[in-house]
């Protein structure tokens, strides 16, 4: 399996659970000033608060993740900005999460085109001094030459009624993923290995067993994938099973992927949804799974 992906992913996650003041990451506090070595410029923020940023030197690739829970999104609100923009500095939040060049959600699950996910301070101004996201996940780039550049922003979770693309924070939970009758994609990613345990699944038009891996689910316009693979990009991970007739009763699916994604994609037409519950893989079924054929994607790719 790859391990740069998922030693990124680690390296991110573990500030979730770092005692403040220890290390390098994100001290929960209201207020915060955080430094990176050039080398390593990358923090994450899961609490809400007002955050200050002090370049000792320069700092020409950084980047902070910021997540919530499944049903929140995030504001990140520009409070005081001292860099220099015509020198080539910049802050960008991004709505959703970039890693090793591909995105969540990706293009065909997000509802904006790609040029408006980018926001950039240099470029809007006063104009954007507030920016939203459009699921639990998004980012902060920045760019600064200069030492004593600065900027300070706060960051705020809202509640979101009808949750689309998601990242988990755990490796284990349940959820229960709704469409409303809306023209839309959307993806929950659990970012560890897992068993997958669907057990309601309802497009609000079938009443039988459920259909698997068998040509027309697509056609039907709307049905759920499991995906799995090594990327955060849910259109190039690699299709696991299709559902696309309703059932109650649980589906029982062991997936060795670094990211185990479950997908609606729904036509509009109906009320859509599915419920599961996950949980970590132990090693001993990881090692299983790595001897099945069938699963070998997920380790070599």
């Amino acid at each position: 399996m790859e391990r740069t992906f998922r030693e990124h992913l680690f390296l991110l996650l573990l500030c979730l659970s770092a005692p403040k003041g220890h290390g390098r990451y994100i001290e929960v506090s209201e207020r915060l000033h955080f430094s990176s070595p050039p080398t390593c410029c990358l923090d994450m923020v899961a609490v809400e608060g007002q955050f200050t940023f002090t370049a000792e030197r320069p700092q020409l690739s950084c980047a902070v993740f910021l997540m919530a829970e499944p049903d929140q999104v995030i504001t990140v609100d520009y409070n005081s900005v001292d860099i220099d923009c015509r020198a080539g500095d910049f802050i960008t939040v991004f709505d959703g999460w970039v890693m090793k060049g591909e995105k969540f959600p990706s293009s065909q699950d997000h509802p904006l085109p790609l040029y408006e996910r980018y926001v950039d301070y240099c470029d809007s101004g006063s104009v954007r001094r507030s920016v939203r996201s459009s699921q639990n996940v998004a980012m902060v780039f920045f760019h600064v030459h200069n030492a004593g550049s600065s900027f300070t922003l706060t960051v705020r979770k809202h509640i979101n009624p009808f949750p689309c693309n998601v990242i988990s924070q755990s490796p284990q939970g349940s959820y229960t993923m709704v469409i409303p009758q809306q023209h839309r994609n959307c993806s929950f990613s659990i970012i560890y290995p897992v068993e997958i345990d669907i057990s309601e699944f309802s497009l609000g038009h079938f009443n039988h067993l459920p259909k698997r891996s068998r040509p027309g689910c697509a056609e039907s316009g709307d049905f759920v994938q499991l995906l799995g693979g090594n990327g955060i990009d849910t259109s190039k991970l690699l299709p696991i099973t299709d559902l696309c007739i309703a059932f109650t009763g649980p589906t029982h699916v062991k997936v060795g992927c670094d990211n185990t994604v479950v997908r609606m994609v729904s036509s509009g037409k109906f009320v859509s949804r599915v419920s599961f519950s996950y949980r970590l893989l132990d090693r001993q079924e990881l090692q299983t799974i790595k001897l099945n054929k069938l699963e070998d994607f997920c380790f070599n790719n």
